[in-house]
């Protein structure tokens, strides 16, 4: 019987690098191996975005991003987050349970109180609680995260322990998958590729801003023919997590050799990103025109999850005396 992985996505912009190599290719890889259950993350993504026009934007691109690159809606349940009401049903439920040092916890609201961010919400002070209802509804035995999320994957275990010790056993404690050489994704900056940090390579971006993306990455001021340290340059880590170990392994012969210079290193982290996302481009051309299909999509893997997330939470309702 095949694991079952779950994972969820924030619809809060054009897709990025950091998205694909963090996440998206993982969860399209894993779907011939594990039964996947992927959402779109548009409850959660209420915290940011408060254009009705933009929340719907967002979505149906982020939907068309992974149908481009090889996701299989006959093998990944892949669904909105929205459509499924148990989703915020559970999370009361939960919120019964937690206390608020508990959630004071979580790196996210610390961050957003060092940052000095005005009138923070409580969805973003109660983000872990819904993020544990999103993932113990379906029961997974396992969830694709970054390292940055690998705390709240600590925080649903906690929650659910807590459902189980008081209300008998119910839901399994998920472990969280993480592969630590893209845990961090560099992006044009340096810093973690975000969207928030403006430093991002958009992979369905038109070419004349994909170009003006990659040929505006930092590097330093070494000259043109002195030697290089591939490991420490921006470029050379993007173009390593896309290029075979042949390839890469001749690239940093050149930046040791010297005589490359980093606009030369640039180009070829152009030509690589456009040889590996060609045909993913061109089907997103095609698929964002076709508004149609992809909701039917979406509301179709939303049957299936929706079956799943009552029997869980009618299981809970019995439980809790709702029954």
């Amino acid at each position: 019987m095949k694991k079952r992985i779950l994972s969820g996505v924030q619809p809060s912009g054009h897709p990025h690098l950091g998205n694909y190599l963090g996440a998206m290719r993982r969860h399209i890889e894993m779907q011939e191996e594990y039964e996947c259950f992927l959402f779109i993350a548009d409850l959660h993504a209420l915290t940011t975005v408060k254009d009705p026009e933009l929340m719907r934007s967002q979505t149906h691109e982020l939907a068309v991003a992974y149908l481009a690159l090889g996701l299989d809606p006959k093998k990944t349940v892949f669904f909105k987050q929205s459509d499924i009401s148990e989703h915020a049903e559970l999370c009361w439920i939960f919120d019964c349970l937690v206390t608020v040092p508990f959630l004071e916890r979580a790196h996210a609201w610390k961050d957003a109180k060092n940052k000095g961010m005005k009138e923070p919400t409580m969805g973003l002070f109660n983000y872990p609680v819904l993020q544990a209802a999103d993932i113990l509804l379906y029961k997974p035995d396992l969830v694709p995260v970054g390292k940055d999320q690998k705390q709240h994957i600590e925080m649903t275990r906690d929650i659910a322990t807590t459902f189980n010790n008081l209300f008998g056993e119910t839901f399994k404690l998920p472990e969280p998958e993480i592969k630590e050489e893209v845990a961090v994704v560099p992006g044009t900056d340096g810093q973690k590729m975000s969207k928030s940090y403006g430093n991002t390579i958009d992979i369905f971006a038109q070419e004349k801003e994909l170009k003006k993306q990659v040929m505006g990455i930092i590097t330093d001021s070494t000259p043109v023919e002195d030697p290089k340290t591939p490991e420490e340059c921006t470029v050379f880590k993007l173009y390593k997590l896309l290029a075979t170990p042949e390839e890469t392994e001749e690239l940093a012969e050149r930046y040791k050799q010297g005589g490359l210079g980093y606009g030369d290193a640039k180009k070829l982290l152009l030509e690589k990103i456009l040889s590996h996302f060609e045909q993913a481009r061109e089907k997103y051309e095609n698929l964002m025109g076709k508004r149609n299909f992809v909701t039917q999509v979406l509301e179709e893997g939303s049957k299936k999850a929706k079956s799943i997330a009552i029997s869980t939470l009618d299981e809970v309702k019995g439980k809790t005396g709702y029954k």
